[in-house]
């Protein structure tokens, strides 16, 4: 595989990708939407099966937003149809190399059968070491904040905790991605410059990589030059260029030398 001078010491531990452009890439071909979804699947296959050989733990899909229930009926019920399928074909392959299947989203809103899928492929995966794919399905950033909130709200009146013990650790400890690091990296398609609702918390420090290329025609090589875009990026978090050579020290060692300056 060339892998075009990626580094493979330096790459991102966790990828995230808003997928766009199915909808246009068909209508640009005279063809239905529908046929741009089902293209798009092909997308998603070569992404995982790149992260999987190039050692990439963790890989998040923006699959589905809450805002796509609003889409046309015979849309949304083609883009369940395909999900389920997916899940139905591709759970063979994700047990042969120790994939783990993660979901997050309002999950109860899929339909019945495609909720059943989607949980069997999260129980036979669950022990799986290889790499995570996460996919958000019926998923908003918001939502997830303020479920964050109710959540953390409801330990404070239950006496659990106090309004003083919240912190930037807690806070993460209750948002949908809870067991998974932040994105290093996060790609959107189709040359939108927007997040469109996802992962607000999450991309706090991620590095953004915008291409004009449509999802379905996102392949190995466009995901490859994204990665070599980020690995020409100079990751700061907050320090200088000179400060960057040094090692980054733990939020709670942050914290008390700023307690001390």
């Amino acid at each position: 595989m060339d892998l075009g001078g990626l580094d493979k010491s330096r790459l991102p531990r966790h990828v995230a990708v808003i997928m766009d452009g199915n909808g246009r890439w068909a209508r640009l071909r005279g063809k239905g939407r529908t046929e741009g979804h089902r293209r798009g699947t092909a997308s998603v296959r070569a992404v995982v099966e790149m992260s999987r050989k190039l050692d990439i733990p963790y890989l998040s899909l923006y699959a589905f937003s809450t805002e796509n229930w609003f889409r046309p009926k015979d849309e949304v019920h083609a883009l369940m149809g395909m999900l389920e399928h997916y899940l139905t074909v591709e759970q063979p392959k994700m047990m042969r190399h120790g994939i783990r299947l993660l979901a997050i989203g309002d999950k109860d809103r899929l339909p019945r059968r495609v909720l059943s899928t989607l949980k069997h492929a999260e129980r036979a995966t669950r022990n799986n070491q290889g790499m995570t794919v996460l996919l958000a399905l019926s998923y908003s950033g918001r939502s997830d904040i303020v479920g964050m909130v109710q959540r953390i709200a409801r330990k404070v009146k239950e006496g659990k905790c106090g309004v003083q013990d919240i912190n930037e650790e807690m806070v993460r400890a209750h948002v949908a991605t809870s067991a998974i690091p932040d994105p290093d990296l996060l790609i959107r398609t189709s040359g939108e410059m927007r997040i469109s609702n996802f992962f607000l918390w999450q991309i706090a420090y991620t590095e953004l990589y915008i291409t004009p290329t449509l999802w379905p025609d996102f392949r190995e090589a466009e995901y490859l030059q994204a990665l070599i875009e980020f690995q020409r990026r100079r990751r700061r978090f907050g320090r200088t260029d000179e400060q960057i050579a040094q090692p980054l020290p733990s939020l709670a060692v942050a914290r008390e030398l700023e307690d001390h300056s």
